[in-house]
């Protein structure tokens, strides 16, 4: 009985730590869009490519939608109606699995709500690269992910 009072003690510390620990996302609502200069030449357009909707991982609740937009030559990744609950050191990463081993990290989350652009560097195969998660890299924590198609 005391090894299962204590074995479920460490699991709620651990479940926790990556919500009350470190630096925590702000949490003021963004209303960014999609740059359509970036990358762009005199007959680019900016269309969008790839959409999914975030479904929450096992340390978090996030709803809203990823978006990925191509303008030119350069790519561009958006949250809409975005919302998560907070934790220390969240990224944005562009992954082959929902719960991200082969990623590109996007950089740290602007905020835990509203609507974000993220540029991404380079030109992913979104054939191979089919994820959008927030992650929390200090504890190596899926808060949740969408699948974009």
């Amino acid at each position: 009985m005391r090894y299962t009072i204590i074995f479920l003690c460490v699991v709620t510390l651990f479940i926790t730590a990556c919500k009350k620990e470190g630096q925590l996302a702000p949490t003021t609502v963004l209303n960014e869009m999609i740059d359509t200069t970036k990358g762009m030449d005199s007959t680019a357009m900016t269309a969008l490519q790839y959409s999914g909707d975030f479904t929450s991982g096992p340390f978090g609740t996030v709803t809203g939608k990823a978006e990925v937009y191509k303008t030119g030559t350069m790519y561009q990744v958006k949250l809409a109606d975005f919302n998560t609950n907070n934790g220390p050191a969240l990224h944005v990463y562009i992954s082959k699995e929902a719960m991200p081993i082969t990623y590109l990290d996007l950089g740290i989350l602007k905020s835990t709500a509203g609507n974000q652009v993220y540029s991404v560097t380079g030109m992913p195969d979104f054939k191979e690269y089919k994820y959008i998660s927030i992650h929390c890299v200090a504890y190596n924590h899926l808060f949740g992910s969408a699948l974009l198609k």
